[in-house]
């Protein structure tokens, strides 16, 4: 018998704790929590905070105070993407938190519209 601890046991071991975190859960539809899908805690979830696994304790803190994405998120707790949006989903489900879809990008203004202001300005303000 070595000293030396089996190779399996290592590789299982480390999952272990992300298993915990997530209380058995699985990953919610794709769709729900993109990395770019912005996430900030209700007005009533600071009253159950001390209900909360530290994990998503710290998740609700980070978005307590404003919209953060979900690649943010996992950023900040170094968690991996996948238990954050557990996490998330989980928090969702409690009303803790709100998400929503990043605001789209504007749609690309007409060229010719935008040189006629620059040629109204030119001529208002002279350049």
């Amino acid at each position: 018998m070595s000293d030396e601890p089996e190779e399996d046991l290592e590789l299982t071991s480390a999952l272990v704790p992300f298993f915990v975190i997530t209380n058995g859960r699985s990953l919610p539809p794709e769709h729900a929590y993109g990395h770019t899908t912005l996430v900030s805690a209700s007005e009533h979830a600071a009253t159950t905070v001390r209900t909360l696994t530290p994990e998503a304790r710290q998740v609700l803190d980070l978005v307590m105070d404003g919209f953060l994405s979900v690649a943010e998120v996992a950023a900040h707790t170094h968690l991996p993407l996948g238990v954050v949006r557990i996490l998330l989903a989980e928090m969702e489900d409690a009303n803790l938190i709100i998400a929503r879809k990043p605001v789209p990008r504007a749609e690309r203004v007409d060229r010719e519209v935008l040189n006629a202001v620059l040629d109204g300005l030119r001529a208002r303000f002279g350049a």
